[in-house]
């Protein structure tokens, strides 16, 4: 099943107002372009890993099942707003967080506050053209006026005119405080200095472009038959408020080309029928301020390239799909995404490249990596992922409480609600739906909300083999690594699907000549956990819930199918060129195997989620059956795309006309006894065990007017769409105790510092010390995974990349030898460092500048 690790941050709102048409930052010199030579990673150590303990809970032992609370209610609230709220009482979290420029008035206010990592800012181009259907010119076709953009927009002085210099200049899709980065960081900078802002040359090459594409620069402004070139840029005015300077300085940048720009400032859910909801080649929009959040510490970020630029793209946004990238991009990007490489060696060049390749594709053009601030009433308890803070963390449902206190409502208080339909298929993707989401459904594994790796939550154990030469480590002790020669895929499992006769395709059938795979991991589950696990209906989870979710992963991309729909196809057809096979084992206990051609350096991560949870929720086999059978029926249908393609709704589990008609199809099916996928369902499932299904969510629907069934912690109780209010309330039947996950304490972010001499003799030997520590004691060496530094010499040039050595502990030697110096001209020179832990995955960098002198 096809997963995603990023939402669209429904983002921002700020109240300063900014006239920024006149205003053009320093221009800096223009650079030649970069012959990007990926400098070789310095010794690999992806298997070189510490082992982890199992956590161990704190003393907070409860007998309380589910979550801590009885309910969480949810509402919208605007963020310049959201402090005096919290004060007043009126509310107890504001969950999508404030950015680095509040967080003055968050002390100020005295409240508690949790931070995150992980929320990024872009402008969005819409690639169609050259023309829309009505004839209007799309200079964002052309990928050379894309790519200029990036020398247009000065991120620096969007860092500290509009974050008050708390974030970091972005210019990429890896995010900067990720390993990844860290790793790229030489080949990072090199292409940040080609790119840095250059508004001469910016303007000449889209004036070359444009002229290129039949348009005339006239009186200053441009023209395309005779009519203005005009941008229609949306812009979010909404959430922390700071898209609207971003929009406001971007527009100006613009128009000081010569284009007219038609500014929509537009809330997140007015904005998201336009730049999601319509056909890109209506030309409904040219731009949109973009932000995306991280829900997850991404240790491994090799799917993004795929992910935020090419047609095959999870993301399944008109946009994407509509983008043509270079073939070469598309190639490189699809090949990152499914662990196409060998050796980590490999792995790092192709990243390197890639991040070459996608500022020539600027699909989206990144502005800034952003750090936002949670804030909350003092008293309150909330586990925050480094990268997704709370909203976005897989664990907060777990763990969100009052201090010393079972039970209570926490008025959690967001930008928005309902932005698009939930559905689990092709629904909203939205940071504040999903908060509310993610706490209504469980899942195979937990995220780490510090470490990016994963611990069993419904599963009980994986084994994980590879072959053998895969530069694949292990770190916690609950998975098994092997390495084998080679891995054969057995007969009998399967790995297609044929929609028009509702069967799996075996292995045997479709390679009858044998077929190896890289990896295998098998995954075995809890020998009760068809008996202890419910869905919020009170129907138990069963086997059938897992193979309607094995099928659902082909069925909606084979044009033989009742519920074919092409958005589907291009995030599916990568996956199946890598994909191996599946093979149920045994159902008592549930053991499963799975094969595949791709793998993650971590073998915690190369885990498939077999569990229900589509890519945007859960579904019992029963609610996704019939919102199937109402989407056969040319009623409804999971993508928006495919909506707008029939006029028909967007299927919706929580609210609208879906309802209606999918509690008509849900009478149809108890009438009916309809097993779903007759031919492989019924070995899983009898017409009696279908129809005691389909009541017990008819008598859910009856109760709560909903069709959003999961397995978590909470269940949907009331949603209003229209006054745009949640009420979760606590699942009692959850087979976990309330303080499993009680055992996060704080996050082991390294401190950096660097001491050496400020001036530097050329020729001559000269060492710096780095110290490392964690609350000013010495981080542990077995704790720290690399310690890289880069040299810039005074012309800003990375001379030298290699690693610190370790003299004790928190206390690592660069060493720059003679020969180093020598080549070292007169001036100001800069020594940066990346401090990497294996405690959590955030790196921490710093530098210091010298001068060297003859």
């Amino acid at each position: 099943m096809f997963k995603k690790s990023f939402t669209f941050a429904f983002a921002l709102l700020i109240v300063a107002s900014m006239v920024l048409a006149a205003c053009q930052p320093a221009q800096t010199t223009p650079t030649e372009a970069p012959v990007v030579e990926p400098t070789a990673a310095v010794e690999p150590t992806a298997a070189e890993v510490v082992p982890t303990e199992v956590p161990t809970p704190e003393v907070v032992q409860t007998t309380r099942k589910g979550g801590w609370l009885d309910e969480i209610v949810f509402s919208v609230v605007a963020s310049d707003s959201a402090l005096t709220q919290i004060g007043a009482g009126a509310i107890d979290i504001y969950a999508n967080g404030l950015s680095s420029k509040d967080l003055p008035a968050i002390k100020d206010a005295g409240v508690s506050y949790s931070t995150s990592s992980g929320l990024y800012y872009d402008i969005l181009y819409n690639p169609v053209g050259p023309e829309f259907t009505d004839g209007r010119l799309n200079p964002f076709s052309n990928r050379k006026i894309r790519e200029a953009t990036n020398w247009l927009f000065d991120r620096d002085y969007i860092n500290q005119e509009v974050y008050a210099g708390g974030g970091l200049a972005k210019f990429f899709a890896i995010t900067t405080q990720f390993p990844d980065y860290a790793d790229l960081a030489d080949v990072a900078r090199k292409l940040e200095s080609y790119y840095a802002y250059n508004f001469d040359k910016a303007k000449e090459v889209i004036t070359a472009e444009m002229e290129g594409m039949g348009a005339t620069l006239v009186d200053g402004k441009w023209m395309y038959k005779d009519a203005p070139v005009t941008l229609v840029y949306i812009i979010r005015n909404d959430s922390d408020g700071t898209r609207i300077p971003i929009g406001e300085y971007t527009a100006a940048q613009f128009e000081a080309l010569g284009f007219t720009v038609d500014r929509q400032m537009k809330k997140g859910s007015e904005a998201s029928p336009i730049w999601i909801g319509s056909d890109p080649v209506e030309g409904q929009w040219h731009l949109y301020t973009a932000a995306w959040s991280a829900t997850v510490l991404d240790r491994d970020q090799s799917n993004i390239f795929q992910e935020m630029y090419l047609d095959s793209s999870a993301q399944g946004i008109p946009a994407f799909l509509d983008n043509v990238s270079d073939p070469e991009f598309k190639d490189l990007g699809d090949r990152l995404a499914t662990a196409d490489f060998a050796t980590v060696e490999e792995r790092h060049d192709m990243m390197a490249r890639a991040l070459e390749l996608s500022l020539q594709d600027s699909l989206q053009v990144f502005l800034i990596d952003g750090k936002g601030y949670i804030p909350y009433v003092n008293g309150m308890v909330a586990t925050s992922d480094l990268a997704a803070g709370i909203e976005g963390a897989q664990i907060y449902p777990y763990t969100l409480r009052f201090a010393d206190q079972e039970g209570g409502t926490v008025r959690w208080a967001t930008q928005d609600l309902f932005g698009e339909p939930w559905n689990p298929i092709a629904g909203s993707n939205w940071a504040f739906d999903q908060g509310a989401i993610r706490a209504t459904q469980s899942g195979d594994i937990m995220y780490d909300p510090y470490t990016g790796l994963v611990w069993p939550l419904r599963i009980e154990k994986a084994d994980v083999v590879v072959k053998e030469g895969l530069p694949v480590g292990k770190t916690l002790d609950w998975v098994t690594l092997e390495f084998a020669p080679e891995i054969t895929v057995p007969a009998d499992a399967w790995i297609d699907w044929d929609a028009a006769n509702q069967v799996f395709v075996t292995v045997g059938e479709k390679n009858p000549e044998g077929l190896t795979a890289l990896r295998k991991t098998t995954l075995t589950y809890p020998a009760d956990m068809f008996e202890t696990v419910k869905w919020h209906d009170g129907a138990n989870l069963s086997v059938a819930d897992f193979v309607f979710g094995m099928i659902m992963t082909f069925d909606r991309a084979k044009t033989e199918s009742a519920i074919y729909d092409a958005q589907a196809e291009p995030g599916f057809l990568p996956f199946q060129e890598n994909f191996r096979g599946f093979k149920i084992v045994s159902t008592q206990p549930l053991v499963i195997e799975y094969y595949s051609d791709t793998y993650t350096l971590d073998a915690e991560l190369n885990i498939p989620l077999m569990f229900p949870t589509y890519t945007f929720a859960e579904g019992s086999w029963d609610t996704m059956a019939v919102a199937n059978a109402a989407e056969a029926g040319g009623e409804l249908a999971y993508s928006v795309d495919k909506a707008l393609e029939k006029e028909i709704e967007q299927t919706s589990f929580i609210g609208g006309p879906s309802l209606e008609i999918l509690a008509k199809y849900l009478d149809q099916a108890i009438a009916d006894k309809t097993i779903p996928y007759a031919p492989t369902m019924s070995a899983y499932l009898t017409a009696d065990e279908a129809v005691a299904r389909y009541e017990a969510l008819k008598a859910w629907y009856g109760e709560h007017n909903n069709f959003m069934v999961g397995t978590g912690p909470y269940f949907v109780d009331q949603a209003f769409l229209t006054e745009k209010t949640l009420t979760l309330k606590h699942f009692a039947d959850y087979p976990d105790l309330a303080d499993r996950w009680a055992n996060f304490g704080e996050p082991k972010l390294a401190t950096v510092e660097l001491d050496g001499p400020g001036q530097v003799k050329i020729g001559e030997e000269v060492t710096f010390d780095v110290f490392v520590t964690f609350n000013g004691e010495p981080y542990a060496a077995a704790e720290i995974k690399q310690v890289k530094f880069l040299l810039y010499n005074a012309q800003n040039e990375i001379v030298k990349v290699a690693e610190a050595v370790a003299v004790e502990d928190g206390l690592y030697s660069v060493v720059l030898d003679a020969a180093t110096t020598a080549a070292l001209e007169a001036g100001s020179n800069k020594l940066e460092v990346a401090v990497v832990p294996f405690t959590v995955s955030q790196p921490t960098f710093t530098s210091v500048e010298f001068v060297t002198a003859p």
